[in-house]
């Protein structure tokens, strides 16, 4: 059963760091390529900092602290590209110091993408009931 992870969400976008809300300034308002990305979303029991469900990708902006959950990360990223997300991962101080490298490399591997992920999945009580007799 998913967890409801709406106001811890809402926390990381009221306190994001210097790297994301830089490279958020270049993810909103479809103005890379007309995609459109959400910041602090969750998918199942994760919050992915950037997805764009269109093409199926997550970006993440890694700060010092990720050094230090290596196996985390590489289980979480397991999970997320099971479901069909390619993940791509930036150190803070790459975006910081290079926004536009980091952009090309989004930029490319959204258009390497073709095939469409559905938008997100309902949060328990929301959308159709299953019948599960």
């Amino acid at each position: 059963m998913p967890i409801n992870l709406t106001a811890a969400a809402k926390e990381l976008r009221k306190n994001s760091t210097d790297a994301e809300r830089l490279l958020w300034r270049h993810l909103k308002a479809k103005q890379l390529d007309g995609l459109k990305f959400r910041r602090q979303e969750q998918i199942g029991s994760f919050i992915a900092d950037f997805v764009c469900y269109e093409r199926g990708i997550i970006v993440e902006a890694d700060g010092g602290q990720h050094a230090l959950e290596k196996e985390k990360d590489e289980e979480r990223t397991q999970w997320l590209n099971s479901q069909g997300f390619t993940v791509l991962r930036f150190w803070n101080n790459e975006i910081l110091t290079n926004i536009d490298g980091v952009m090309e490399v989004i930029r490319m591997q959204c258009q390497a993408v073709t095939t469409p992920l559905p938008g997100p999945l309902p949060l328990r009580g929301e959308g159709v009931k299953a019948d599960l007799s």
